[in-house]
């Protein structure tokens, strides 16, 4: 089969790989039927992560084309929507919520790669859901979109506490970011507050619901919330991004007795404890719970209810990745969708 793989920082090849085969009996193997690049993509293209002959891609819809002999939820022939995060759904943690540390948890990105045609699926009745039938075409972008962003930036949302009566700021206007946005939106938050400086994300940010804009950043961005806001701050803050000015401008614009929801990827982060300590606020974020979501999520996007695939403004096929990576490094597109 054909899939990526990252050779070294900004080396990205497209080159043949052994077939996945089933090797342990709750094993799933999924044929593709898109996959995508995601922004924590970029760290080991950046050279922030290491990258050594690395299989890429964590993000897949496809249809199941074969399952080990334990397999019980799905089935040949289903399409499934799979979570970033391996997880079997079943141990105390998964049953509390936090399906990302499961007792099984192994992260797709690191050891299968999805961008690719086929990969095989561990813990498959834990990891896949099945959509109510097979999609409509149009569906497909927005059902990707379910692995991982969507999920990330749903539970971004729920970890800041989003809700009715709520002022919901996000930090990060990429693919993350907007999803939030939607999902505070489908919280019942009464203001979302997108900060963002690219105009074609603030009109996105816009249709999945932001009612205020805010270009400045750091201690500036920090007081327009705080404008905003009476000067309280926001009652819920999304950190999407993963820079020590993005976690430290969310930790500000958020009001005492606030919450914060972190999911950008933050390697270089230093939080100085005198500050997070006088803030007093609740924090929760890591790796997204996307399994606990799924489900839900699905149906929304199959009752047409959110459209969280407007996300991908650039297509590519499977062979022109590496200009899929270089567009996002550059910030020409906000999400690249890859088919085959």
């Amino acid at each position: 089969m054909r899939g990526v793989v990252m050779y070294t920082a900004g080396d990205v090849r497209v080159e043949e790989r052994d077939d996945p085969k089933i090797v342990e009996p709750t094993d799933a193997i999924v044929k593709l039927t898109a996959t995508c690049i995601c922004g924590s993509d970029l760290w080991p293209y950046r050279g922030i992560e290491p990258a050594d002959h690395q299989v890429m891609g964590h993000e897949y819809v496809g249809v199941v084309e074969e399952v080990g002999s334990e397999v019980k939820n799905v089935k040949v022939g289903d399409f499934v929507v799979g979570s970033f995060v391996i997880s079997d759904n079943t141990c105390e943690i998964c049953q509390a919520g936090f399906q990302s540390k499961c007792v099984h948890a192994e992260f797709v990105a690191q050891t299968i790669g999805t961008q690719a045609e086929k990969a095989r699926i561990p813990h498959a009745d834990g990891t896949l859901v099945a959509t109510p039938g097979q999609p409509d075409p149009e569906l497909i972008p927005s059902l990707l979109a379910a692995s991982d962003v969507l999920g990330t930036g749903w539970y971004a949302a729920v970890a800041a506490e989003a809700g009715p009566g709520k002022t919901v700021a996000v930090v990060g206007d990429g693919a993350v970011g907007l999803m939030a946005v939607l999902a505070a939106k489908q919280l019942g938050a009464e203001r979302i507050i997108a900060m963002s400086r690219h105009p074609e994300r603030q009109k996105l940010a816009r249709y999945y619901g932001a009612t205020d804009i805010v270009e400045e950043r750091g201690e500036e961005g920090v007081a327009k919330i705080k404008e905003l806001t009476g000067g309280l701050g926001a009652h819920s803050v999304v950190e999407a991004v993963g820079t020590q000015e993005s976690f430290m401008q969310a930790v500000g614009a958020t009001r005492g007795g606030g919450h914060l929801g972190y999911v950008g990827v933050n390697y270089d982060v230093k939080i100085p404890g005198i500050e997070l300590f006088f803030a007093g606020i609740h924090t929760l974020g890591g790796p997204a719970p996307v399994r606990r979501f799924l489900p839900d999520l699905i149906q929304l996007i199959w009752d047409r209810k959110i459209d969280p695939g407007k996300v991908f403004d650039l297509t590519l096929p499977l062979e022109q990745a590496p200009e899929g990576y270089k567009a996002m490094d550059e910030r020409r597109a906000t999400k690249v969708i890859l088919t085959f």
